[in-house]
């Protein structure tokens, strides 16, 4: 009989479980889809009882695959994307769909925070930018619109929070994730009603959960959760962490030395230190699940999620159920040399970390040039959105011994090959394919006493495949495509606004 942690990972539409032996090594992953809804223009929701199904048919899927029994999984952890926004009622049902970080219906109290001086009042003990797909801007935007909704709500949860909170019967907020939501003085490290006035939240106070570390165990699984799993009643269920720290922590990331990249819907750049960082010109700072350490973060959604989109919609007519995305996108930037051909791609379909008003674009085509050019751009931009915050990181530390990265993009080697060459960094992918699922894993095992701390659950568990070496001889070529990209991006600054 083995031992074995189950880590899940609630993304924006997409559930998965992941099942670990106590070396780190992957045995089974089994996932599930939910929808994404958008009643209105810049509304992103899910059905919150739909994404506790698909956790459910991704546990029992899992445990099927792997061959084992329940009773040999001694802990599980969940992670989920950060910021959005679930309500629940008193008897655990929604008491509106579930938002994810993309939902812009708070964009109002950005721009209004940002003129009035909320912002600068509040950065001390948020030690965050205030973005629209916040909790706390959300949140404004029921009381201003949709009060009785409030009402009915019994308790504001983060989405992993949620599902822990389905597991156990148990209401938790855990720490690194609450930190990263505004919710919270990241500061004094506790909810703060004074914080919340500034904003106008000072009525939901009582409706946030209590507070729990990452490694902590906040509760079991309930005997109608196993009946429903497969997992026995009263195994341990840990705090978990958002997706951004959980992907750090499956990269390794325990020291002040490497930098993680996050390649996915959003382009997170992010490391960790001994000391905050608070800037009204960095996008986070929050607490890391490792004791004693602060994560700095810069972050827009400028990553793969545009490479998404040009799959869909310009290739539309190439039929890739039948093909790889990367081995198909990596043919396409490999038929195009790395020299410039000119083409400049702002990879702002969903947003942008340079004006709030921004939109994606295509510069500088000409009759010759065809979709390769134009995927290679894609490829190209997205790698330079990253840059810019990797650039603004580096004015408060050392450039990197190393960067770690996850998501999408590190299982393409052409992509992978691009980001050394572009930061001139050499880059390091580790074996594993679900990250965010192995860090939830380890929280569980931090959690369980299977390891003594983060530190020696990383050692143990996380695996290198291969290191990205950068090629200085790219370096001249990749600094002037980027010069170019940053002029386009002051050139149409003033247009902006009239969109």
């Amino acid at each position: 009989m083995g031992k074995y942690l189950l880590g899940l990972d609630n993304g924006g539409t997409m559930i998965k479980a992941a099942l670990y032996d106590l070396k780190g090594n992957e045995v089974a992953i089994s996932s599930s889809k939910t929808m994404m809804y958008q009643p209105e223009p810049g509304f992103t929701e899910r059905n919150i009882e739909e994404m506790w199904q698909a956790n459910v048919i991704a546990i029992k899927g899992v445990i099927k695959k792997a061959g084992i029994t329940g009773s040999e999984i001694i802990g599980l952890a969940a992670t989920g994307h950060g910021n959005g926004l679930y309500l629940v009622k008193e008897d655990g049902t929604q008491t509106y769909n579930g938002m994810i970080s993309t939902d812009v219906r708070g964009r109002e109290y950005v721009i209004k925070w940002q003129k009035d001086g909320t912002y600068e009042k509040i950065l001390p003990k948020t030690m965050q930018c205030v973005f629209a797909g916040q909790p706390t801007t959300l949140l404004r935007w029921f009381i201003d619109h949709r009060p009785a909704v409030l009402k009915e709500t019994k308790w504001i949860f983060m989405c992993k929070d949620y599902i822990r909170f389905r597991l156990t019967g148990e209401a938790y907020g855990e720490i690194a994730d609450m930190s990263g939501s505004s919710l919270m003085n990241v500061r004094d490290v506790k909810y703060d009603r004074e914080l919340l006035a500034e904003m106008g939240l000072e009525s939901i106070y009582d409706k946030l959960p209590p507070l729990r570390y990452s490694g902590e165990v906040c509760g079991t699984i309930t005997k109608e959760v196993a009946e429903l799993t497969g997992l026995v009643e009263g195994t341990p269920v840990a705090g978990g962490c958002m997706d951004i720290h959980a992907s750090a922590m499956a990269v390794g990331i325990t020291d002040e030395d490497k930098m993680c990249v996050v390649a996915g819907t959003w382009s997170i750049n992010e490391y960790i230190s001994k000391k905050p960082v608070v800037d009204k010109d960095l996008f986070m700072t929050s607490i890391y699940p490792i004791p004693g350490y602060w994560m700095i973060l810069e972050g827009s959604p400028t990553s793969a999620s545009n490479l998404e989109w040009f799959l869909t919609e310009i290739l539309r007519d190439i039929d890739l159920k039948e093909l790889d995305v990367y081995e198909y996108s990596n043919h396409c930037v490999n038929c195009v040399a790395d020299e410039d051909c000119g083409v400049v791609f702002l990879p702002f379909l969903y947003a942008s970390n340079v004006n709030i008003n921004a939109k994606a674009c295509f510069i500088g085509l000409n009759s010759y040039h065809n979709r390769d050019n134009m995927l290679r751009a894609v490829y190209e931009g997205i790698v330079f959105s990253h840059k810019y915050h990797i650039e603004k990181l580096l004015k408060y530390r050392d450039v990197p011994k190393s960067i770690r990265i996850a998501g999408g993009v590190a299982k393409s080697r052409v992509w992978v090959q691009m980001f050394a060459d572009i930061l001139q960094v050499p880059i390091e992918v580790t074996e594993c394919t679900e990250l965010g699922a192995l860090g939830a894993a380890i929280c569980a095992g931090v959690a369980t006493n299977t390891y003594a701390s983060f530190k020696e659950a990383s050692d143990v568990m996380v695996e290198i495949a291969y290191t990205a070496k950068p090629n200085p001889d790219k370096q001249a070529m990749y600094q002037k495509k980027y010069h170019r990209y940053l002029k386009v991006i002051n050139a149409l600054d003033g247009i902006w606004d009239e969109y």
